[in-house]
Formats: C-alpha cells, sequence, structure tokens
C-alpha cells in the first residue's frame, strides 16, 4: 500500500469535452436509478523529451453541494489503466489515450474534479533519468470547480488533458526539473480536428491548432495521422512544424463544429531547400 499523505492532489486545468449522452434508459445501460456514469480518459499535449512518466494514482470527483474540505465527500476513481499507476504522458497524442477508470456518481452535478498523483515522476532524456519535484504549495491540491450537470441513466465521457511540455519546468542552473500541472478543463462539448501528414520522414511532426491567443498541439502517430480534441467552436489555423529537412506549413480557415470532428485533406510536406 502507498503512503496516502505522501499522494499529491493535483486538479485538473484539463479537459472535460464531449460529455455526450444516448437516450438509453438506467436499466439498459446498466447504470443505477438515480446515478450517472462517468468514464475518465487521460491525454496528452507534446513535450520535447522521450518520455514523461507520471503516477496516476487516480481522479476524484466532487459532487455539488458536498464540502471540499470533507474527503469521504470525494468520490475516487483508481488508474486502471497501468498496474502500476505508471502512465508515459508522451503515448497519449495523436488520438491515443489512457482510460483511468469510471464510476458511477449521483445525478445532479459535478462541481470539481482532482488528479491524484503519486511521487514517482520523472523525465526521460536519451539514457538520463530525470526526477521532478513537485512544490510543497502543490502538495494540498490544486482544484477547479466544473459545474458540469450529470442526467440519471446517462454515461459521460471526461476528457483530461495534460499539457506536459508547459508542466515541466527546469529550475534556472541547478539541473532540477519542476513538476507543475498545466491542463485544460471544457466544460461542453468539444470540437476536434485530425488528418494525415506526409512523408513519415518529416517526422518528428508537431501540429498546433490555433484560435486568437489559444494554441493546443500534439504530434503525429507513426502512419502520420493526428487529431487535437477538446477544442472550442471558430475558425482554427493549423501549424505544421516537421524536422528541419522539411518546410514549415501553415493551413488557415479550418473551421470546427461543436460536437463535430473536422478532417482536413491529407497533407505532404515538402523538402526545404537552401537559398
Amino acid at each position: 500500500m502507498k503512503n496516502y499523505h505522501k499522494i499529491l492532489g493535483l486538479t485538473f486545468l484539463a479537459a472535460i469535452a464531449a460529455f455526450t449522452f444516448s437516450c438509453n434508459t438506467e436499466e439498459e445501460n446498466g447504470i443505477a436509478e438515480g446515478k450517472a456514469k462517468v468514464n475518465v480518459f487521460l491525454v496528452d499535449a507534446p513535450a520535447d523529451y522521450d518520455a514523461v512518466w507520471v503516477e496516476v494514482i487516480g481522479v476524484d470527483i466532487l459532487p455539488k453541494g458536498e464540502n471540499e474540505d470533507n474527503g469521504s465527500a470525494w468520490i475516487n476513481l483508481g488508474n486502471d489503466a497501468a498496474d502500476d499507476n505508471m502512465i508515459n504522458l508522451l503515448d497519449l497524442v495523436a488520438g491515443n489515450s489512457a482510460k483511468l477508470g469510471e464510476v458511477e456518481v449521483p445525478a445532479g452535478e459535478i462541481s470539481q474534479v482532482r488528479l491524484i498523483l503519486g511521487d514517482n515522476n520523472y523525465l526521460l532524456k536519451g539514457e538520463q533519468r530525470i526526477d521532478l519535484t513537485t512544490p510543497s504549495a502543490q502538495q494540498s491540491g490544486l482544484k477547479i470547480k466544473i459545474d458540469k450537470p450529470l442526467q440519471s441513466g446517462i454515461s459521460y465521457d471526461l476528457i483530461l488533458d495534460f499539457d506536459a511540455g508547459k508542466s515541466i519546468v527546469r529550475a534556472g542552473n541547478s539541473g532540477q526539473y519542476i513538476l507543475k500541472p498545466v491542463l485544460r478543463a471544457i466544460a461542453e462539448e468539444s470540437a476536434t480536428i485530425q488528418g494525415v501528414i506526409t512523408p513519415l520522414e518529416a517526422a518528428p511532426i508537431r501540429v498546433l491548432a490555433v484560435i486568437g491567443e489559444d494554441t493546443v498541439s500534439t504530434f503525429t502517430s507513426e502512419n502520420g495521422s493526428f487529431m487535437i480534441r477538446g477544442l472550442s467552436e471558430g475558425n482554427y489555423s493549423v501549424t505544421i512544424l516537421p524536422n528541419e529537412l522539411y518546410k514549415t506549413m501553415i493551413i488557415d480557415d479550418v473551421m470546427t463544429e461543436r460536437g463535430k470532428i473536422k478532417t482536413i485533406d491529407p497533407i505532404e510536406l515538402e523538402l526545404a531547400t537552401d537559398e
């Protein structure tokens, strides 16, 4: 058993994306009367490391009306994605996700969500393992209000988006790296942009969806595909950043609609040429 008081309660500035539902009754869904089901998935934005391993103990959900200082009021999901609780965030790009678990909660409203991490967090740069420390101020938990209504008998997907690149801070010249989780929260049905980029030799390829001052990014998978979820509705500019052998490309006017997937035409990058 892990020593629970060593666990870090780190609440998501995370993605609650695509809360979808069917019209099935409680009995047809296998959901108890007066309850709603929440399925929790973890996704990631990219980072410039070979791996970023975090110890995910689970997720806590607080129903509306409950006191956040009452530990027994939080509904806990364990991490079903890995037997040892360890997840490499950089595996969770290009549409991949880790299902942390599912739980039935009282119908009504979720007020807060909290991610629970252990203290075994580290990154890999080549063969070097670098432990990630966490500021003591975060050990008491950073919470975010959700205020998401849940209907009885409905199954919801809760997408939590952990931005590994922005969450890791180098502490001056000390050589230490600090884990200060940066996550997104979207309390509405969201939009998605997806596509395929070739040639595969242009990897690693980073893809950024930009709207106003907001940027969401991911990497392409081994077959060149990408998927950026948890987007708001609007007109995006998609920037494609391949390796130095290929030209950067920008695609403007990529319109997204809430609850829909926008598939852009296949993209073939050009070789960079010396001026």
